[in-house]
This record gives C-alpha cells, structure tokens and sequence, in this order.
C-alpha cells in the first residue's frame, strides 16, 4: 500500500476555517509590516556596507569577549562579534568606514594585525562599500517588484482577472510575513534574503496555480454547485499534493539549515517558514479571494459568450 500524507477522499470544510484564517493573516501582514518599520531589520553587509570577516580560532573555544575588546581598542566605529557554527567559529562585522574603500581595506587589515595569525585562521573576507550596498537594496526592491507585476500578467492572461488577483493577495501575504519574520527573528537580511523571498513567491505561485487551475476545473464540471462548496472540492483534491511537494521540500531545507552552515543559514530559514507559509496562503487566503470577487459569476458570464459565439 502506498504512503499517504492525507486519505483520497478529505472533505474538509476550508472555507469555513477561512472565516477565521483570513482576517488574522491580515491581522498578521499589517503586524508584520509594523515590525519592518518599528523593530527594522537586521541589515547585512550587502545593504549596509562594512567588513565582515569569518575567522576560526585554533583552540577549541574561542573567546568572544576577548576578540570583541582586542577589536574595540582599534577605534573603528561599530563593531559586532557573534559566534555561529562550531564553538571556534567566529563571525566578525566592521561598519562602513569613513574614506571609501581604501579605509575599508586599512580597517580589515588593522583587525588581521590586532588578532594575528597565530590564533586564527582566516576563513573569508567580505568589504562592501555604501554605494553598493545602496545599489543592491534598491535592485533586489525592484526585482521583487517586477516579479509581482509579471506574475499579474501571467495569471491574468492564463485565467481570469479574480485569479491574477488572488495570486497576488497570496504572494504579497507571503512577502509581509516573511519580512516580519526577518524582523523579528533578527536574521541576517542581505542579498540572500531576496533571494529567498524571491523562491517563496516561485514556490507559492506554482502552489497557487495548481489550486487555482483545480478550480476552474469544478468550476466547469458544476456549474449548478455553491462556490464556497467548488473551492472546498478543488482544494481536497489537490491537497495530498500540496503536503506532500511541502514535506519532501522541507526535509531538504532542514538538512541545508542544520548541516550548511552560517552562510546560507538566513536563506534556509526564510525558506522553512516560507514553505509553511506559502502553503496555508494557496488555501486560506487565494480561496476567499475568489469568493469576494464573485468567481462564480464572472465563470457564468465567460461560458455565455462563449456559447453566443
């Protein structure tokens, strides 16, 4: 017998459940958004500028408190130590120095000196200037941007103008309360957040398609059915597939989150919580989309000019 996320025949009444699901996911995405502002996020070097340098100590343990007063002592403006990995593991954030890149280049080198070789080992050296890092913020705002618009136009020309706007509802809802979680999480957000954000909007869209397409088809097959009734089938029918392209995808997120290490750390996790929540939007916040915009009604209407053509 095969392995079955879910029986074959669910009759879930989602609808129902979205009465509730709904206004607070729009409760969350206004939270969300306030947090961005109020809280702001944990800028990287990419957006912020500076220095980040990943050392490893060579003793088993290293000492946090003594590279953060050694780094200190240097005069060099705002200075973070963190600890990630292993315990000799040792993350290093210089921020954007006054004289453009040559200072950059001087700070890094006064931080190599003051720490020396014979403790560390020096695994990676990143300098970002303000000037690009102001670029990148503003690039990777347009990119998502310009994903939203083309993926309105697709939906919009491959369905109906409700569907277009559903599929935008659930890719706006997935963006604001990925970037609250960025918020509060306090995750690293740099170029690799963007990019995370830019695979949950690929990765919720083809879940929201699939739905979506599911409903257009009972749509078509009853035409005589309640829409919230049409949704509730369309969705039980689709959903051992959703659960099952969402736990085969989270088991390898997982892996990347525990076994690859600090750098892609804030991508895999945005990517984890990003799959949870693309997969409730493509049911509770798509579905009553449609139903406010009258789905049923604009389904009728297309099937009767087709039949007077």
């Amino acid at each position: 017998m095969p392995f079955r996320l879910v029986p074959d025949d669910t009759r879930i009444p989602f609808m129902r459940m979205a009465r509730i699901g709904f206004p607070v996911s729009i409760g969350l995405m206004i939270i969300s958004v306030a947090l961005a502002f109020v809280i702001g996020l944990n800028l990287g070097i990419d957006f912020k500028g500076g220095t980040l340098i990943e050392v490893r100590s060579k003793t088993e343990v290293a000492d946090l408190g003594a590279i953060r007063s050694t780094l200190d002592a240097l005069d060099l403006g705002d200075v973070e130590v963190q600890g990630f990995g292993s315990p000799n593991d040792v993350l290093i954030r210089i921020a954007t120095q006054p004289g453009g890149d040559a200072a950059q280049q001087v700070a890094v080198q006064r931080a190599q000196a003051a720490l020396g070789s014979d403790d560390f080992t020096y695994r990676r050296v990143e300098v970002v200037g303000p000037r690009v890092s102001g670029e990148l913020a503003w690039t990777g705002t347009i990119s998502v941007i310009v994903t939203m618009i083309g993926v309105l136009l697709y939906i919009w020309f491959r369905f109906e103008w409700q569907f277009g706007i559903g599929a935008i509802a659930t890719l706006i809802h997935d963006v604001a309360l990925t970037i609250g979680f960025f918020a509060i999480t306090k995750l690293d957000f740099n170029l690799s957040s963007i990019a995370a954000i830019l695979t949950i909007v690929g990765y919720s869209l083809n879940d929201t398609v699939v739905v979506f397409d599911r409903i257009r088809e009972v749509l078509r097959r009853y035409k005589q059915k309640p829409v919230i009734d049409i949704i509730d089938m369309a969705i039980n029918q689709t959903l051992a597939r959703t659960l099952m392209t969402s736990v085969t995808t989270l088991i390898a997120l997982f892996a990347l989150f525990f076994f690859g290490g600090a750098v892609i750390r804030s991508f895999t996790a945005a990517m984890i919580f990003g799959v949870f929540v693309g997969t409730y939007s493509s049911i509770f916040i798509g579905g009553p989309i449609l139903i406010y915009l009258r789905i049923r009604a604009q389904s009728e209407a297309s099937s009767t000019d087709a039949a007077k053509a």
